[in-house]
């Protein structure tokens, strides 16, 4: 092969592994002095099983008879079966799981279909690439429907998932889908509910009143958004109380610091680092434990309070609480005494104290004056040497406190009457205090006064059940490993009124205890369904497994994932949580990586118009707006009505139903819309009459021309020989594989890097377009033409697999 040839396969190789089917052409087509000719097309060419000829036009039922036909070779290619090759190169590409609502969206297949052009395109790069699907399975409509329409969670839910996979298969979408995993089905949430029992162990878990939502005339409580603008009950329509209830809390604080110290280390997290990090905080504070008394009395109130500078705690003059805070309003047993004692609009010395757990200090407990304290903080370590709010308020109270900062006279200050942190710079007495506080397990972790703990409570049926077992005797008592899953039980009535479902189920709720065999009680709230989604991506890499969540060496092969893609809306909190179960997992040994995602792809969304009355805000369906005018009115009362765009929603009556656009475009042109009409974070404005549409509709019918031609040229009388080619015309071919070559490495970046797959395809127009202005002579005898056209169908191959390997199949080749 000469050096040419050689240069082209580099190139080539640069786009993937479809360099070996170059390969085929190089040898062939390159190597000029041994050209034979290709055998005629017109008799051998199976363009469909039912014709074997190539159809010159690329019309509607062309395109259809051709997708019919690659579908299934296309699917059984890439969905099957296979075990994990730990030599290999791997690449993991994962889009976000649905909750199975029974019905794809738009939203649904613009992500999916950017997962499915990425995982095919590494594949065909030789990759081993995991693609996987599954079901974010448990949650509130399933609950609900069970409440409007009699049918059961479970059922409903399986239903819906059976007709989303008839949906996405219609797409030909190619997931991993025998690593399909369903989070409401008892063996995923087993896993769940023992990485539940490990932060349990960890002294990661806890329980504490918080405030929920509760509607007075159901006596439920009910999710946010269940309760209307107007602050009432989506059912009952009374107006929604605020109550203290004890709920399940995971510390997530603890990984605050450790979590923002690791946004460094994730370059490929473009904007969403940011995000992240301001969600997070700066970690610059901590929280302490305290023991409350009354009267020297120990209480069993135990409190956790937040300070800004922790190194300086033994000058703590002060316990500073909010007049919101739970002790004043929930069932506290000092809820009479702060009540009794607080005076509206001033800070109140109360007889309650606080002892420190660290340093074994006590000091009073305060009620602020104010409504609210720094961002969410309810509770503050009032140190009047670090604070001259802390010092008006501890000298108006007479309070009395120890001075603990000196500055010296090099400017650097140390820390002194402290202990034996006496004499340590400040930033060494942070560390020492804060590091000896996590030892005892009475706070220490830094974090900032923005972040809050994880509540994952939820008074709801259709969740994961929180294996915890209460005893009057030994106390909250963990489900024994050996007894899980804890299987929901079979609930056949839903009213949406009164507790929750599981308390009508005495066998289920009565147990025995675990350590002391006595009559004991079953938790009955339910997990947040962010716990279920916050490890799945873990899961994916052993879905079978029936001894542990996940292998740790399949785990380590598989993870990180290589590019995550999803939405917007879970940028903070689905995210804060995936990677804070990844960090926890990896400190258990389970993992070898911290971080679950290299990379990031946050698609912006589908909107459609919406029409809505501009005096009642009621939205209207499209064929009710006379659109014939100078401005859109209501047809029915001529009304001027408001158009804007929005993201797509049944209840806007601006959805599109992705099914009907595949009958009516294809499924190829439908992907190349998607991916060609804006960058991947850009919205997307839908409007098939836009160029988009038409453009690629056209390219690709310019893009069969293209094969057209070479058919004909082969199957014609005139045998190729690049020799009778002109100076010129040999010039015009050299042309061609430049461009090529140029155009493989760009698009090649595009996919790799940017994943800007509009600028991919234009820049594939481009090559198309050269090629169709190539003259006669070097359709008929150019090796450089071909190789450029055979390079254009495989580049189109994970875009739009069907006129790809429709156009690539000869009597040698199969699909892209």
């Amino acid at each position: 092969m000469d050096t040419v040839a050689l240069r082209m396969q580099s190139v080539c190789r640069r786009f993937g592994a479809c360099s070996t089917c170059l390969n085929r052409q190089l040898n062939g087509f390159v190597g000029l002095r041994n050209w034979t000719p290709l055998p005629s097309h017109a008799c051998i060419r199976t363009i469909y099983s039912e014709t074997g000829r190539w159809e010159k036009n690329y019309g509607q039922e062309t395109r259809r008879r051709v997708e019919n036909w690659w579908f299934p070779r296309i699917k059984e290619q890439f969905c099957r079966i296979s075990e994990t090759d730990k030599s290999r190169p791997k690449f993991y590409v994962l889009s976000m799981f649905p909750y199975p609502s029974g019905k794809l969206h738009m939203g649904h297949v613009r992500v999916y279909t950017i997962s499915d052009t990425v995982a095919r395109f590494q594949k065909m790069r030789g990759m081993q690439v995991l693609n996987p699907m599954g079901w974010d399975a448990f949650g509130l409509p399933a609950e609900n429907a069970a409440i409007e329409h009699g049918l059961h969670p479970a059922s409903w839910t399986q239903s819906n998932i059976q007709h989303m996979r008839e949906q996405f298969d219609a797409l030909g979408l190619s997931f991993t889908w025998e690593r399909e995993i369903t989070t409401c089905l008892p063996e995923y949430y087993k896993w769940t509910q023992y990485l539940f029992l490990k932060l349990f162990e960890s002294g990661m878990v806890y329980q504490k009143e918080a405030l929920v939502n509760w509607d007075p005339v159901d006596q439920t409580v009910l999710a946010n958004e269940q309760v209307d603008d107007n602050g009432c009950s989506w059912r009952s329509g009374a107006k929604v109380e605020q109550k203290y209830l004890k709920q399940w809390f995971i510390k997530t604080t603890a990984y605050a610091k450790a979590m923002f110290d690791a946004l460094s280390d994730l370059p490929e997290w473009y904007g969403i680092k940011e995000m992240q990090a301001n969600w997070i905080g700066d970690c610059v504070g901590c929280s302490l434990d305290f023991l409350l008394k009354v009267n020297g009395e120990v209480t069993g109130e135990k409190l956790a309070a937040y300070t800004y500078t922790p190194e300086a705690v033994y000058g703590a003059s002060h316990l500073y609480i909010l007049p919101s805070h739970r002790l004043l309003h929930g069932n506290s047993s000092l809820k009479e005494v702060f009540q009794r004692e607080f005076i509206p609009g001033k800070d109140s010395l109360t007889s309650v104290t606080a002892v420190n757990l660290l340093t074994n200090q006590e000091i009073p407990v305060v009620i602020s004056g104010k409504t609210s304290f720094e961002n969410y903080l309810d509770t503050k370590i009032g140190i009047p040497c670090t604070s001259a709010e802390d010092a008006a308020v501890a000298k108006n109270l007479n309070i009395s406190f120890t001075e603990v900062i000196e500055k010296l006279p090099n400017g650097l200050e140390k820390v002194i009457n402290s202990e034996e942190f006496t004499g340590m710079t400040r930033q060494d007495a942070l560390k020492a205090l804060t590091q000896q506080a996590k030892n005892k397990g009475i706070g220490g972790d830094l974090m900032s006064d923005k972040l809050r703990d994880w509540l994952i409570s939820r008074q709801r049926y259709w969740g994961t059940p929180i294996p915890v077992i209460h005893c009057q005797t030994c106390g909250t008592v963990p489900v024994p490993y050996e007894d899980l899953p804890v299987v929901l039980p079979n609930v056949t009535t839903f009213t949406g009124k009164g507790a929750s479902p599981l308390e009508t189920v005495p066998e289920w709720v009565n147990c025995a205890c675990p350590r002391c065999k006595a009559e004991a009680r079953r938790e009955i709230d339910t997990m947040d369904t962010f716990v279920d989604s916050a490890w799945y991506y873990l899961r994916y890499t052993d879905p079978h497994n029936t001894d542990r969540p996940f292998n740790c060496d399949l785990a380590d092969y598989w993870m990180p994932v290589d590019l995550y893609i999803g939405g917007k809306e879970h940028a903070v909190m689905h995210l804060f949580y995936a990677r804070f179960f990844s960090h926890f997992c990896h400190d258990l040994k389970m993992t070898k990586h911290k971080e679950p995602f290299h990379k990031l792809l946050v698609q912006g969304l589908i909107k459609n118009q919406t029409f809505r009355l501009r005096t009642t805000g009621q939205y209207l369906k499209r064929e009710e707006i006379d659109l014939t005018g100078t401005e859109p009115v209501h047809l029915k009362s001529g009304e001027k009505v408001q158009v804007t765009w929005e993201k797509m929603s049944k209840s806007k009556h601006n959805g599109i139903d992705p099914e009907e656009l595949m009958k009516e475009y294809g499924i190829d042109t439908i992907r190349l819309y998607i991916l060609f009409a804006a960058p991947p974070e850009q919205d997307i404005l839908w409007d098939t009459k836009t160029d988009a549409m038409p453009g690629v509709q056209r390219w690709q019918t310019r893009l069969w021309t293209l094969v057209t031609k070479l058919i004909e040229a082969r199957t014609s009388e005139t045998m190729p020989n690049p020799e009778v080619l002109s100076k010129k015309q040999k010039a015009e071919a050299r042309r061609i594989w430049e461009q090529k070559n140029l155009v493989i490495s760009e698009v090649t970046e595009y996919f790799t890097k940017d994943h800007l797959f509009n600028a991919a395809i234009s820049r594939l127009m481009s090559l198309s377009n050269v090629l169709h202005q190539a003259s006669w002579p070097l359709v008929l005898h150019s090796a450089e033409y071909e190789d450029a056209l055979a390079t254009l169908c495989i580049m189109v191959a994970p875009m739009a697999p069907h006129i790809a390997s429709e156009m690539w199949k000869d009597g040698s080749r199969g699909a892209v």
